[in-house]
């Protein structure tokens, strides 16, 4: 999965999830998820306690994880078209 190919798996809509960051068309917080994994979940049980996440899932949340850990500002369109930056 490349760099920046988490955008295509993760939403902020202000409507889903208070605009929290979530698996697009889910309301699976990436939050929920890196917070199984540093439970130590492992991908498959993660997968069957959250059967709308696919592995393409994780590994975006992962990446989007990583990516606020650099501390990197992306700038994002919002549903409004507005950029905004994370």
């Amino acid at each position: 999965m490349g760099q920046q190919k988490w955008k295509e798996y993760i939403s902020f809509n202000p409507k889903v999830c208070h605009g929290k960051a979530c698996i697009r068309n889910t309301r699976v917080l990436v939050s929920v998820i890196l917070d199984c994994l540093a439970e130590g979940m492992g991908e498959n049980e993660i997968l069957k306690e959250y059967p709308s996440l696919k592995k393409e899932h994780i590994q975006a949340a992962l990446q989007y994880g990583a990516m606020l850990a650099r501390e990197e500002i992306i700038p994002l369109n919002d549903s409004r078209g507005q950029v905004s930056e994370i």
